[in-house]
């Protein structure tokens, strides 16, 4: 769904700042592989956690799957050393990488329960169909018993329109502790004029819908996902990637939400060179590995502080 009107944006607004005081909380999505695409080790953690804590004064980050390359064992450790929490995901789309999943954070997370901040239980999964909001709930329950007696929360990560339509509802009504909502100008195919704009709206109606849906206001919200491509990648409808417009959606959009007071996770910390193109809406080869906020060597693209 396109912005709709700066009317439904001035609303937006007003809510956001009669309901927010302290400065929202930025993380980072963090992928499990160099950039050779070797897996991470603790000490390659390490180093990343250095680099986006001296860029952005940041402190959490997020995964997507805590068996793939180890990540749950090596990344754990590394976050302790270095101060960081981590929401460590699950892949569930099938058994095998459910249940490795499962595993894998059932075995470390208790070890480092002040590490981890959250589990998110699925990336996406309403948007591509996968699962329907009670089928998902199901998959964030077992998780939770599988938690019992800790203090993580459980959750999922989805698109903001998959919150804003519907197809969440069995899920909001259950009670996730956290929901993770992914919203991006750029693939709403809008020029640097108009995607934050984009991005606010997109999120006041999922944020709006999930209220309306379980209104007891529980449910830990933050932005999932939110970025820009910058120079190397590819374009989209009127979303045109450069390192320019990166900026500048960073410091309106992610800064702007941050300000507001509403946690964000951009994507991503580093670029990933090791990414196949992918094939987008309507068959278009997607260029994947330039959404990285710093290079590969860990250099910061634009400010990164808010």
């Amino acid at each position: 769904m396109l912005y709709s009107s700066n009317k439904t944006l001035l609303a937006f607004s007003i809510a956001f700042t009669a309901c927010q005081a302290a400065k929202g909380t930025l993380g980072f999505a963090l992928g499990t592989k160099k950039a050779d695409s070797s897996c991470k080790a603790q000490a390659d953690y390490e180093s990343d956690f250095k680099l986006i804590a001296a860029a952005s004064g940041s402190k959490i980050v997020r995964g997507y799957s805590a068996s793939d390359c180890n990540a749950a064992r090596e990344i754990l450790p590394a976050a302790k050393s270095q101060g960081f929490q981590v929401i460590l995901g699950i892949w569930p789309d099938v058994e095998k990488s459910y249940n490795d999943d499962k595993a894998a954070i059932t075995t470390y997370a208790p070890k480092f329960a002040d590490q981890v901040y959250a589990v998110t239980v699925g990336s996406e999964t309403l948007y591509r169909g996968n699962f329907t909001g009670a089928t998902l709930l199901a998959k964030v329950n077992d998780m939770k018993n599988a938690l019992k007696g800790t203090k993580i929360k459980v959750g999922t990560a989805d698109s903001w329109n998959k919150y804003a339509d519907g197809t969440a509802d069995d899920l909001i009504r259950g009670n996730p502790d956290i929901l993770l909502v992914n919203a991006f100008g750029f693939w709403q195919g809008q020029d640097t004029s108009n995607a934050t704009h984009q991005y606010f709206d997109d999120i006041m109606q999922a944020y709006q819908h999930i209220g309306a849906i379980n209104p007891s206001h529980k449910i830990e919200l933050w932005t999932g996902e939110t970025g820009w491509p910058s120079d190397g990648g590819t374009d989209f409808k009127a979303a045109k990637a450069g390192t320019k417009n990166a900026a500048t959606y960073f410091s309106q959009g992610i800064c702007g939400m941050l300000n507001w007071g509403y946690n964000v996770f951009a994507f991503e910390a580093f670029d990933e060179p090791w990414k196949p193109k992918s094939k987008g809406d309507g068959g278009i080869l997607a260029d994947e590995t330039h959404w990285g906020a710093m290079t590969v060597d860990g250099k910061s693209k634009y400010s990164l502080k808010c």
